[in-house]
């Protein structure tokens, strides 16, 4: 590696481990294989670390889906095999990050379709950091290149050279030699090692197959006929659709500025804390070793500048530095800790800890993790958490970013999001894991230096919130969401919430229905919820649109099925309320005010807006000064209501009310004043029963309610193999 220098300061004590110099001519993939008979399904390539890099659909492939499934597989596990310098290793896996494969315009892939977008997934390997391959170096795609994949079987006599034909944005194009293998089913995901460039240059995503007769048999070979073409994702695309996710590091990452005020104190700090060149080097050679880097050199130590660059460089240094101080020196640790948070480079955890807390979730039961989301909001109600659709390791890594809770004395060190939420997660456990949790969260909170007596304070808190989990009995509910395709046709995505989490239950998202259709299907996946002895009342409809159809008449959709004794109308048989996760993403700040609003929600205070004159500006006012406004009642005509509407739910407010109709006064508002806001949705539900009976004229609204509650989960919205054979 060649040294990288800036303002002075050195950097080449600390190197990265390359990959072995023996590699030339060998494969350079990781196996996915099948959870059900253990076959290849693809390859994957080495990223760094723990993590691995293939194509989604190979995922898909190995877990026993569609090929082109969108949804992200959750805590599904499946296995990698890596091979290592005498033997090859399998290892669990799971998802981390997921790219669902989708067309130029956004759509879901079919099958048949010949090229896609997106088709990536990031996998976290259960492996010890000795067992993982290193990552190669990466470099872009261009026309002309000389390229070599492997199968994901990791033989090495399967190798198939190619060249890059051309580039198409997106995607790029290879033509196989017609001598030697050529690819075929199994190669998907992996590397496109250039020897010239002696990098990767892609991940292979598909292979256009010869053509069939229409029974499925290849046709006779004709010059004609397509030949060796295959596809890949350039390694710039890769870049694209990964780097927003925070996941690819550069390579040769600059040193830091000597005038950055953490650089001088981390100085400063290491200089005391190790004054001689023998502290400095032993020091160093464990720093090394626990982030999985080379060192230098066997006896002499870097120069503390440098130590102090890498500490700032690696993401995970300045804590596996502190780990490896506090046991000699309380105090220089902690002044290592001060200075490390004028930088926003550190994360929270060593490796070792994210290790071990990865290896301790992945022995948590499935019931429990389910319920992470929900521990994470309940856990950090004063920062913002986005919960919505994440996988796990997103979670995670979004949790390490945030401060503490914020309710530590003075002079104290507080309490990282993080380590609340491993502590409710904890809760929810039986003793044996519980009790592995809470050591990982002592042990990380003696590294920082957090006295004992705010761990126990937030444990407290978990524990009291656990006990009023198991005490109380959740509704069951139905999530929909509803996205218009054409003039009254409507795509949905259903989801079943039976007290665990959202879990979807709709196939093709492509498909379109009419209304009468959309409540038929609706009715039908109702009618397959298992009934229980716990139920509370009816399942409640959750119906997610975007803010342009928050008055879209859901709850007046009827099944009329002919033959039918009864019409089968929605908002008549179920309490249905609408909910707008894309007014309230849009505006993260107002997060925390959602959550503190809905924890309010039987104490809170009412807001009723009947001024058809007042600007709807005037109103977001308002309700910043009423931080204790958990609902709001709507009483204008349609024009400024959609605007009020709108502002109520970006900034937080989890209950709003208004009727779709026009008439002012409304009758709706004026008759939901009496009904207290938890019980709102089956009011609401009674008041359409009324409303289309004998009583019609008592009840001549149309009510709309807008239900966001923070304490359950919402499915992240999205719009809507590489075959081997494309």
């Amino acid at each position: 590696m060649e040294a990288v220098t800036r303002r002075g300061v050195m950097v080449d004590w600390f190197r990265p481990v390359g990959a072995a110099p023996d590699t030339e001519g060998r494969s350079r993939v990781a196996s996915v294989r099948r959870t059900t008979d253990g076959k290849t399904a693809g390859a994957a390539v080495a990223l760094g670390g723990d993590a691995m890099l293939t194509c989604a659909h190979v995922v898909n492939d190995a877990l026993g889906r569609a090929l082109f499934e969108t949804r992200p597989p959750g805590l599904d596990p499946l296995f990698v095999e890596v091979q290592g310098a005498r033997k090859t290793e399998r290892y669990p896996a799971r998802v981390a990050h997921w790219i669902a494969p989708r067309t130029r315009e956004g759509t879901a892939v079919r099958d048949g379709d010949g090229e896609w977008l997106g088709d990536l997934a990031v996998l976290r390997i259960d492996a010890p950091p000795v067992g993982m391959p290193a990552a190669d170096r990466r470099t872009a795609m261009v026309p002309g290149q000389q390229v070599r994949a492997w199968h994901g079987s990791g033989h090495s006599a399967t190798f198939a050279d190619l060249r890059v034909a051309a580039l198409d944005g997106s995607v790029g194009y290879l033509d196989g030699k017609a001598t030697g293998m050529a690819v075929g089913p199994g190669y998907s995901g992996g590397p496109l090692w250039c020897e010239e460039d002696g990098a990767v240059v892609g991940l292979l995503a598909a292979h256009f197959m010869p053509p069939c007769d229409p029974g499925g048999a290849p046709l006779p070979h004709s010059p004609q006929h397509m030949v060796r073409r295959s596809w890949a994702i350039p390694w710039q695309q890769v870049e694209a659709e990964l780097r927003p996710l925070g996941i690819l590091v550069e390579d040769g990452a600059e040193a830091a500025d000597p005038d950055d005020p953490a650089f001088g104190m981390l100085v400063t700090a290491i200089g005391n804390a190790l004054p001689s060149p023998y502290s400095l080097g032993d020091t160093a050679r464990q720093l090394a070793l626990a982030c999985g880097v080379a060192q230098g050199s066997p006896v002499s130590p870097p120069p503390i500048e440098e130590f102090a660059a890498f500490l700032l460089r690696d993401r995970r240094a300045l804590a596996a530095f502190t780990e490896i101080l506090r046991p000699r020196d309380p105090m220089a640790t902690n002044r290592v800790l001060v200075a490390g948070r004028l930088s926003e480079t550190p994360l929270l955890l060593s490796p070792r800890e994210h290790r071990r807390l990865h290896q301790l979730l992945r022995n948590v039961d499935r019931s429990v993790l389910d319920r992470f989301p929900e521990a994470v909001r309940e856990a950090t109600k004063r920062v913002a958490a986005l919960t919505d659709g994440a996988t796990l390791d997103v979670l995670l890594d979004d949790l390490e970013k945030l401060p503490g809770d914020g309710h530590s004395d003075d002079g104290e060190t507080r309490v990282p999001a993080l380590l609340r939420v491993v502590e409710y997660v904890a809760a929810l456990c039986p003793a044996p894991r519980q009790a592995e949790l809470r050591l990982w969260s002592d042990g990380v909170a003696g590294r920082l230096g957090i006295p004992g007596a705010a761990v126990r304070e937030r444990r407290s808190d978990a524990q009291d919130w656990a006990r009023v989990l198991r005490g109380s009995v959740r509704r069951k509910r139905v999530l929909v969401q509803v996205a218009r395709a054409g003039r009254g046709r409507h795509r949905l995505r259903i989801w079943c919430d039976e007290g665990t989490g959202p879990r979807q239950v709709s196939v093709d998202s492509a498909a379109s229905y009419s209304a009468p259709e959309a409540a038929r299907e609706l009715l039908r996946v109702m009618e397959s919820l298992t009934p229980s002895d716990r139920d509370v009342g009816r399942p409640l409809v959750e119906v997610l649109v975007d803010r342009a159809d928050l008055n879209l008449p859901i709850d007046e959709w009827a099944a009329q099925v002919p033959g039918e004794v009864v019409p089968g109308m929605l908002g008549v048989e179920f309490p249905l309320v609408v909910h707008c996760p894309e007014l309230l993403r849009r505006h993260e700040r107002f997060l925390p005010d959602w959550r503190e609003r809905w924890s309010q929600l039987d104490s809170g205070e009412t807001l009723v807006v009947s001024d058809a004159s007042q600007d709807p500006h005037q109103i977001y006012y308002e309700l910043m000064g009423r931080l204790d406004t958990v609902r709001v009642s709507v009483d204008v005509p349609p024009g400024p209501r959609d605007a009020i509407v709108q502002i109520c739910l970006a900034v937080g407010i989890p209950v709003v009310v208004w009727d779709r109709g026009r008439d002012t006064p409304s009758h709706v508002t004026k008759h939901m004043a009496d009904v207290a806001t938890r019980e709102l949705p089956d009011g609401v539900r009674v008041y359409r029963a009324n409303a289309r009976g004998t009583r019609a004229p008592d009840f001549p609204g149309r009510p709309v309610l807008a239900w966001a509650d923070a304490d359950r989960t919402v499915p992240r919205l999205h719009l809507s193999e590489p075959q081997e054979s494309a």
